[in-house]
């Protein structure tokens, strides 16, 4: 099938930032419409800064930054007539991110005097159903975790399903000018217009992975926001909307890796892109040209992410200088814990009931946790990190307490002179709330793509205001 579309027989694909709420880049928007764009589409969410806003429904993102990027979104679409899709809104993509989506997106197209029809398709998921579901069999386990149960089901707040390109293809085909989706794979809303255009499949699902991030795809990440992809019937091109960057081989090849395990096979609802055939080509100065990407067709699942609220953190952070230390930062760990554990065991006692402390030694090896190399130099500094977690708010700020004087006096060596350390805060504990964690890495069975997400209308264009 050829590619259907008014812009020489490709589909061009404008991708203006990585995460809606990022900074789109007026100037590089405006390149892009000016090469002919079908579509712009972004991804606005991630499971990358944990569970606690699919718990609690809300934004990594402040409000401003979002509206300041849909203003120069909605302003694009408007003055173009161009689809406008947005996945994972909010954040986690649950009902409350594309509710609060939809309430700055009319905000916005009411400031700038336009009446789109905006679609909203919603993929957070019944407890009841994913029960049922399961108890047919038709949910499976990712990675370590196990077989489904009603307790794991229960213990979310949330629980959404990624959803693939079809809901949007239908949103467009039933007139939406924009559509803000829920959880959706980053890949799925940018190959959804190139499919629904009739590109070829493998190449649409491989020009959305690797646009999926923006500009992450070209040479310098930071000099610029978005890519232009432009597929035909048997490649597609990828180049910077920032015309002072550019893209290589190896920077839109290297994209397979971004958070996929296999640099040649990405699994997808309804299927597997495959690029091991793939050929990457410097087209010209800025752009590259893909060719020999393939699609699997495989039965339709839906990733299923639910989050839930566990037990409780306390914390408190110093920063220490002390020559004995710095020198032998292992040791002072290992001794510096067992101290904090007897401390807790001796004043609560029982009491304290399952809880946990640690120690996060900031400068040393906090980020990685791994041994640092025999013979490390010596920092001139750490910043300790202290986290107890205990059942309740109440339990885990009395441990902090507890701790409290050997935290900022503990010495190298019991007997010395006590050091003080550089507290932070005071007062020091600090209350930091539930923690919360991912429960389910699922996938559903489903009856097809629509099954497991609604759509919503907000017609704007029968707006009397």
């Amino acid at each position: 099938m050829a590619v259907k579309n008014g812009t020489g027989g490709a589909v061009r694909l404008l991708v203006p930032v990585g995460s809606l709420g990022a900074g789109v880049r007026a100037a590089e928007v405006r390149y892009g419409l000016e090469q002919g764009t079908d579509v712009i589409a972004s991804d606005a969410g991630s499971t990358d800064s944990g569970a606690a806003y699919l718990a609690l429904g809300i934004s990594k993102n402040n409000r401003e930054a979002v509206k300041r990027d849909l203003l120069i979104l909605m302003a694009a679409q408007a003055e173009k007539g161009i689809p406008l899709l947005i996945g994972s809104c909010g954040q986690a993509g649950g009902d409350a991110g594309v509710d609060w989506t939809c309430e700055i997106a009319v905000e916005v197209a009411r400031e700038l005097g336009i009446r789109p029809r905006i679609a909203l398709l919603y993929s957070e998921q019944s407890k009841e159903v994913l029960k049922r579901k399961n108890a047919e069999g038709k949910i499976h386990a990712l990675s370590v975790l196990g077989p489904m149960t009603d307790a794991m089901i229960d213990s979310c707040d949330h629980i959404v399903a990624a959803m693939g390109p079809e809901p949007y293809i239908a949103a467009l085909e039933a007139g939406a000018d924009i559509v803000l989706g829920g959880r959706t794979t980053d890949t799925a809303v940018l190959a959804a217009v190139p499919l629904m255009r009739g590109a070829p499949t493998g190449l649409a699902w491989h020009a959305g992975k690797i646009g999926e991030c923006g500009a992450q795809c070209s040479v310098n990440p930071a000099g610029g926001a978005g890519v232009l992809i432009t597929i035909g019937d048997q490649h597609f091109d990828v180049e910077p909307l920032s015309t002072d960057n550019r893209c290589v081989p190896e920077s839109v090849s290297a994209h397979m890796l971004y958070e996929n395990s296999d640099p040649f096979l990405l699994v997808e609802p309804g299927g597997v892109l495959d690029v091991t055939a793939a050929q990457y080509a410097q087209l010209d100065a800025r752009s590259v040209r893909v060719t020999g990407s393939e699609w699997v067709n495989k039965p339709y699942t839906m990733k299923l992410e639910g989050a839930g609220a566990g037990q409780y953190q306390t914390i408190m952070l110093v920063g220490i200088e002390q020559p004995d230390v710095l020198a032998d930062v292992d040791a002072f760990h290992d001794k510096f814990l067992a101290a904090l554990y007897q401390r807790v065991h001796s004043t609560i006692g029982e009491a304290a009931g399952d809880f946990h402390i640690s120690l996060r030694m900031y400068g040393w090896n906090a980020v990685s946790g791994r041994p640092v190399p025999k013979g490390a130099t010596p920092p001139r500094e750490i910043g300790v990190l202290f986290v107890a977690t205990a059942a309740t708010q109440e339990m885990a700020t009395n441990i902090a307490k507890a701790c409290n004087p050997w935290f900022f006096h503990f010495p190298m060596e019991l007997g010395t002179e006590l050091p003080s350390y550089g507290f932070a805060f005071s007062p020091a504990d600090i209350e930091r709330g539930p923690v919360y964690e991912f429960r389910l890495n699922h996938v559903v069975e489903t009856d097809g793509p629509h099954e497991l997400v609604r759509t919503k209308w907000v017609d704007l264009s029968q707006d009397n205001q």
